[in-house]
């Protein structure tokens, strides 16, 4: 099927996909640093942002999503790339790494890594707030142009909201409450949880924000399905979308990864 995305720069190419309720826009504060370095595709996984659903009869699973993600770089010529993925990205990064190869997996607050089903707090966490940006979208957007307003509405999913650009906090708040594949996603991903398929041989690295207020460490951190050889790293004042929170650590933890 056909993603958006946004490519730029040039070298080892490196994919970037963004959590649920997200688009590719997520990762726009870190981009720059990253296409001196690699070609960067910043992919809109589908059913959000600008990439349609898969097919009706599809469910989209964190697998599922991970064969169009595989089918998109197969149409795009992109052969054993680097990538990197933000909590449902994160798990689709590595459900990607189950179908063919990659030279590394940057994995931040990567989604997934659970016993049995999704933690009930992630599921009333995630619904609230896009219920909230579906019904109450216009105000919000005229909130976040307010310090305190941004704090309010991105103090779930990022640590330092108050830093956060305007323009940076309507495209976080929009992208959750247009995504039209959010709903079939969440209702596909809550029964499961990441289970290892056939070894990975690149390398893996896990980070967590310090401030991630949605992964619970009791809950949603259980490293044991990842490689024995994962490396694991800390992101000091990031949330569970660390991306804008600091852009230059999380920039510099994807370059690290890749080596």
């Amino acid at each position: 099927m056909t993603l958006a995305f946004t490519r730029r720069g040039a070298g080892a190419p490196l994919v970037l996909l963004h959590g649920i309720g997200s688009c590719r826009q997520a990762w726009d504060p870190v981009v720059d640093d990253l296409a001196a370095r690699f070609d960067v595709l910043a992919v809109d996984l589908p059913g959000f942002g600008e990439s349609p659903p898969l097919p009706a009869e599809v469910e989209p699973s964190p697998a599922a999503i991970a064969s169009a993600v595989a089918a998109f770089l197969d149409a795009q010529g992109v052969v054993t790339p680097h990538v990197a993925g933000n909590s449902l990205g994160g798990w689709v990064a590595l459900e990607l790494a189950a179908l063919r190869p990659l030279r590394s997996l940057a994995l931040l607050s990567p989604a997934g890594l659970w016993h049995g089903r999704t933690p009930l707090y992630n599921r009333i966490s995630l619904r609230t707030t896009r219920w909230l940006a579906k019904h109450f979208t216009a105000p919000a957007c005229r909130l976040v142009r307010y310090r305190a307003g941004r704090v309010l509405l991105l103090g779930q999913t990022h640590g330092q909201p108050s830093r956060i650009s305007a323009a940076y906090a309507r495209m976080a708040v929009r992208a959750m409450a247009d995504a039209p594949g959010f709903d079939a996603t969440m209702t596909a991903s809550e029964p499961r949880c990441y289970r290892a398929g056939p070894p990975i041989e690149a390398p893996v690295t896990v980070a967590f924000g310090s401030r991630d207020r949605l992964l619970l460490p009791s809950q949603s951190r259980h490293l044991g399905e990842l490689p024995r050889e994962t490396r694991l790293a800390r992101l000091p004042g990031c949330g569970h979308v660390p991306m804008a929170d600091d852009p230059g650590a999380v920039a510099a933890l994807i370059v690290a990864a890749t080596t």
